[in-house]
């Protein structure tokens, strides 16, 4: 297993956004929102993901697909977070987030930020930050994390169906995107965040066999990944854990993905379409040449994607786990 690359050099790469965009629900986010509430907030936060990132080099991939899933369902209001009860099975465990992981990291950033600012930072905050500052460790640019988001109280497992399927079509794509108020280089830019990605065979073996009643295989799939995914993840002997990473520097946030997919290498279908769709593929081989502007195009869609269904009247969660 490769570790996690810290890049020392990162956090003097600014991309200094300092906006304070209105949110539809009237809540107002704002990159200075705890300088005054729990100035030490960022730094607590940043020392959680930087520990637990050292001691498990799949933290970064995990936290940042959390924060996709967070904000994807119910808008970022850390409703992936809370647990199950006997009357309510919650996002976490819905299909598509069984494999989420790593939930200990945003606990664990909550208990030692509760002492210094009792019932101030968010757990949603929390997310929006570590997000931020997995890319930031893992060699990606940096950017000022609009802050104030409240805690919701409702998390159902039923409404994980809306978050994208990596068998989805590019057509599909756009409109559950555009959904969320995200356009299609909010798409491409976001799924750069694969860069850090890891898939089990489940998510992407119906490209393997029996793909169509033309092809046993999908197409669009390299073939020599194609043979190397086959061995990999048919059945009936392949390991419980088998599956690929999503580019060829898993621990590294770069450009890669975007060089993979030009190659033919997407592992999803759904990303090897971005690649294969008029309408995508012109930013997809955009990105692959010029890391400098996917980097910035993530980082003005990650400010948007914080931005989908911010609550103003929600809370601040004691246990990120539970509602108060």
């Amino acid at each position: 297993m490769s570790t996690v690359t810290l890049a020392p050099s990162a956090f003097a790469t600014l991309f200094l956004l300092f906006t304070v965009i209105p949110l539809s629900t009237t809540a107002v986010l704002d990159a200075y929102y705890y300088d005054q509430r729990c100035p030490q907030a960022d730094k607590i936060i940043l020392e959680t993901v930087r520990n637990a990132s050292m001691h498990d080099p799949k933290v970064p991939a995990r936290i940042l697909r959390m924060f996709f899933h967070d904000c994807f369902v119910r808008g970022c209001d850390a409703s992936v977070l809370l647990d199950s009860t006997p009357g309510n099975k919650a996002e976490k465990d819905g299909p598509p987030n069984i494999s989420l992981r790593s939930f200990y990291v945003i606990d664990d950033a909550k208990a030692k930020l509760e002492p210094a600012c009792p019932q101030t930072v968010s757990c949603a905050d929390i997310i929006a930050i570590a997000a931020r500052d997995v890319v930031v460790l893992t060699g990606g640019p940096y950017w000022n994390v609009l802050k104030g988001r409240k805690d919701g109280r409702v998390s159902k497992a039923a409404e994980t169906t809306n978050l994208p399927a990596p068998s989805l079509n590019v057509t599909q794509l756009i409109r559950s995107f555009a959904k969320r108020g995200l356009g299609t280089k909010d798409l491409v830019a976001l799924s750069g965040g694969h860069t850090l990605g890891f898939s089990h065979c489940s998510s992407f073996e119906a490209r393997l066999r029996n793909f169509s009643s033309t092809n046993d295989v999908d197409p669009s799939l390299n073939d020599v990944l194609a043979e190397n995914l086959r061995k990999k993840c048919l059945k009936p002997n392949r390991d419980a854990n088998a599956g690929e990473f999503l580019d060829s520097t898993s621990s590294i946030f770069d450009n890669d993905y975007f060089i993979q997919l030009v190659a033919g290498m997407g592992v999803f279908e759904s990303d090897q379409s971005l690649f294969s769709d008029y309408r995508t593929r012109w930013i997809v081989e955009s990105f692959a040449r010029d890391e400098g502007l996917f980097f910035r195009e993530f980082t003005t869609s990650m400010l948007k994607l914080g931005n989908v269904g911010a609550l103003e009247d929600g809370e601040v969660r004691l246990n990120c786990r539970v509602p108060n």
